[in-house]
């Protein structure tokens, strides 16, 4: 008996047999038996006696009629089962089986396809971009990056960064400084710089004896990084600069900040003052104009970053960018330092990076073509691939 698995349809006794879509799922018996795709309920291979049965007992006639489907329905499954266990069935992903397994089916890979490739498709797919593993991670003298956010960021805008670090082999923290990001501490309330980067100073000073880490600084995370060398020289291996506040001694972000206030209108334009004590006394924080941050700080960045941006950031502490920072030569100074400039940045100029990298020359300068305020957003290959240069270059015994 010869069965075609085309349109054929078979329900019985919990049984549903899908020939077309080779797919074997219980049901409840239902009265309904016949060909999907046919207008007539007629059986093609069932005898003429049993489509014509003249008996007086309309039961019986229900009676030969089932066996015969019964009979036709196990003689599907046995074909279909046939089929599978030789090979010669090809099944789609989607294809489930409710019946007896076959013997283990061989796993794919991830980059794996059960389906021909068309000429249509690319030859990587997206989730094949991935980041090989640096050969000469574990032979540096660290291999720990500790990720320092700007103000009003928080650990968050680092996502793209820690993910092409992590998969190239890499350990990599991100903080919360006081107020920031997803700490619930008010911002307005933030008296001291060492308030505010307690979570920083507080994680360094947990490390092992001996363990060193790359700490990386955005913007006024510039400052709060120093602070850190500061207090914490054997533990820092390198410090990496990015668009941000490299300082020298008895001097502040909002010192170096003011250098350049009178030229930038978007700036000024963009800076709302609050007053958490009231108007009569002096600021407490600041916070920008979201219409204006997409031109300030993401002028390169795309869409879905700047929305996270807009839904994300907090305002600044406006008592640890007045502050001045005490740095010595033999603590602060005695961490390897880089500076990276992004050239498109509209919030710190390329002039007055240049100006802090000229006060305070670091041990190399790295150029962002084409990187706004934000290169972890507009840049973020680029960003990595400086970063993980800088992992790779020797410390110098000091």
């Amino acid at each position: 008996m010869r069965i075609s698995r085309k349109n054929i349809k078979f329900r019985y006794q919990g049984f549903k047999i899908d020939a077309m879509g080779n797919s074997w799922v219980c049901f409840a018996p239902k009265e309904e038996v016949g060909f999907t795709g046919e207008p007539s309920k007629r059986f093609p291979n069932s005898s003429r006696k049993a489509r014509t049965s003249s008996s007086p007992s309309k039961n019986k006639g229900k009676l030969d009629e089932d066996a015969f489907i019964q009979q036709q329905a196990i003689a599907a499954a046995l074909l279909f089962r046939h089929h599978q266990q030789n090979g010669s069935l090809s099944l789609s992903r989607s294809t489930s089986l409710v019946f007896p397994s076959s013997p283990g089916p061989k796993k794919l890979s991830k980059s794996s396809s059960s389906r021909q490739r068309s000429r249509f498709d690319s030859l990587i797919q997206p989730h094949q971009l991935v980041i090989d593993k640096d050969p000469n991670v574990d032979a540096l003298e660290t291999n720990h990056f500790v990720l320092v956010h700007g103000g009003g960021f928080g650990a968050w805008c680092w996502y793209k960064i820690m993910t092409l670090l992590e998969e190239g082999g890499y350990r990599v923290d991100a903080v919360d400084l006081t107020g920031a990001g997803i700490h619930s501490f008010d911002t307005n309330s933030i008296a001291s710089l060492a308030q505010y980067v307690k979570p920083l100073t507080d994680f360094l000073e947990k490390l092992g004896d001996g363990e060193k880490v790359i700490l990386a600084g955005h913007d006024f995370g510039g400052a709060c990084i120093s602070y850190a060398m500061e207090l914490f020289p054997s533990k820092i291996s390198k410090a990496i600069f990015i668009a941000a506040a490299m300082l020298s001694s008895g001097q502040s972000t909002l010192d170096m900040f003011s250098q350049q206030a009178a030229s930038n209108d978007l700036m000024r334009q963009a800076q709302i003052f609050l007053y958490a004590n009231g108007k009569d006394q002096a600021p407490t924080a600041i916070d920008l104009d979201k219409t204006l941050v997409k031109d300030l700080l993401f002028n390169q960045s795309p869409a879905k970053d700047i929305t996270l941006a807009l839904v994300s950031m907090r305002p600044i502490p406006l008592a640890p960018v007045m502050e001045k920072l005490s740095l010595s030569d033999e603590d602060y100074g005695s961490v390897q330092r880089f500076y990276i400039v992004t050239q498109e940045d509209c919030a710190i100029p390329v002039s007055l990076q240049e100006s802090m990298i000229e006060i305070n020359p670091p041990e190399q300068v790295f150029w962002l073509k084409g990187s706004d305020h934000a290169p972890f957003f507009s840049r973020p290959q680029s960003l990595h691939k400086i970063l993980v240069e800088i992992a790779q270059i020797p410390s110098k015994q000091v």
